[in-house]
């Protein structure tokens, strides 16, 4: 077989598809809305899957002005766990696409 033939063209029609797909799993993932807390639900924060925080809930209970610290720290926490959430989910989604197999630069 000649390169560029069939074969070369079936992997190309799969690239593109797979593309394709990868794209709009990204705009779906970029739509979500992922919610974490910490200290309790204490502290708790809304991130898209883009990694913006759309929401940040502090319990009254949580603001004590002897231990600003405390709170600082179950924010950090909360974002956090918020952004782990949005980093499984998209590996969890490249997974998806690609099999398992690692592709450089995706990962």
């Amino acid at each position: 077989m000649l390169p560029g033939g069939k074969g070369m063209q079936d992997l190309m029609k799969k690239a593109q598809k797979m593309q394709q797909e990868m794209e709009r799993n990204q705009k779906e993932l970029e739509s979500k809305i992922f919610t974490a807390s910490s200290g309790g639900g204490m502290v708790s924060v809304e991130m898209t899957g883009k990694g913006d925080i759309k929401s940040l809930k502090i319990d009254p209970q949580a603001v004590d002005p002897e231990d600003v610290e405390m709170l600082e720290d179950l924010i950090i926490a909360a974002i956090a766990e918020a952004q782990n959430q949005v980093n499984e989910a998209s590996g969890s989604m490249m997974e998806s696409l690609t099999g398992g197999m690692k592709i450089p630069g995706l990962f």
